[in-house]
């Protein structure tokens, strides 16, 4: 389905071009508040009893949380070298910057639902998600700078623009406050009334996932299809995999070093190789519409961790195919 919203989008661009134009008192996009209502079913889907297991091992939290900073980190860094030798500075810079807006964004909500088909531990999932996220407003901002030293140009300022102040209060906003909310509400509404309302909210979620997908593809995809360069989109792809695989092989080797269960082995594979490319995504869209070819890295990412994901699931874990939850947030 994140295939066929991205197929629609290049084809017939038009709605979601006006998703994104549509706006609230003037500040508030439609785009960004379908992210918070993502946020806040994600909050509301946490069971309140699983967030008192969250610092039963703190190391393994700690070790994540560091290797989901530092992995991709060390990643950009070995790119800006090696692509050198690419003859497109621009395309160089373009690469580099949404490669820093994938590793900026706190872990996915969806790491949790792939977790837990696979058998993995729900609490060290929901910890991860949690922690990234209630860090991000001090992490993504590092990770940004980071990254601004390694590009140039208009594209290196941009990113230390974006670390200095719209970042943290974007995902203050739109990523931290809704989760929170979500949280609250389901304290509030108690476990029965949730679980009643859990399989709607899912649907709704989907719709809302798909649509942002869309609408945020929407402004790259038309002019890829149209000018086609095969060159940069075979290396962008290749580049964004292979971080993505990196990602995933973090986590795993991360398990073996701290000798941990096989759930919690799961848990830090998907934890560690997804992460939210719909908060980067609005971000980019938002922050860094002069330069709508950023996005392609991480509509690349969104999808290859999806596709990593499940060979993950096959190769290492054999979970089975019943139907997973359905993912609040990509």
């Amino acid at each position: 389905m994140i295939v066929a919203s991205y197929i629609i989008a290049a084809m017939m661009p038009g709605f979601g071009l006006w998703i994104r134009n549509v706006s609230f008192s003037g500040a508030i996009s439609l785009p960004l508040l379908m992210l918070a209502a993502l946020l806040f079913n994600a909050g509301l889907g946490v069971k309140t009893e699983e967030l008192t297991r969250l610092l039963q091992k703190p190391f393994i939290l700690l070790g994540g949380v560091s290797c989901n900073l530092m992995i991709p980190l060390a990643f950009i860094v070995a790119v800006s070298f090696l692509m050198h030798i690419w003859p497109e500075p621009e395309e160089v810079q373009q690469i580099l910057v949404g490669l820093a807006l994938v590793a900026a964004m706190p872990i996915a909500g969806a790491s949790t639902a792939w977790s837990q088909n696979a058998n993995g531990s729900l609490a060290l999932s929901l910890g991860l998600v949690l922690i990234t996220t209630t860090l991000s407003p001090l992490l993504t901002p590092f990770v940004l700078h980071m990254a601004g030293f390694v590009t140039t140009g208009d594209y290196s300022e941009d990113l230390h623009e974006l670390a200095s102040g719209e970042a943290a209060s974007f995902l203050g906003i739109w990523v931290i406050l809704p989760t929170l909310l979500g949280l609250l509400a389901h304290m509030l509404a108690g476990e029965i009334l949730i679980s009643k309302a859990m399989p709607y909210l899912k649907i709704i979620n989907y719709c809302i996932l798909l649509l942002l997908n869309y609408s945020n593809a929407s402004l790259t995809l038309p002019n890829v299809v149209s000018q086609p360069d095969m060159d940069f989109l075979a290396v962008t792809l290749t580049i964004v995999v292979a971080l993505c695989i990196s990602a995933f092989s973090s986590g795993y080797l991360l398990a073996r070093f701290s000798r941990v269960s096989n759930s919690e082995t799961v848990s830090l594979v998907f934890g560690l190789g997804m992460n939210n490319n719909g908060a980067g995504l609005v971000l980019a869209s938002v922050a860094l519409e002069d330069h709508p070819q950023v996005m392609l890295p991480i509509i690349f990412y969104n999808l290859a961790q999806h596709l990593v994901a499940s060979i993950a699931d096959l190769a290492l874990f054999k979970s089975r195919p019943p139907k997973p939850p359905l993912p609040a947030s990509v």
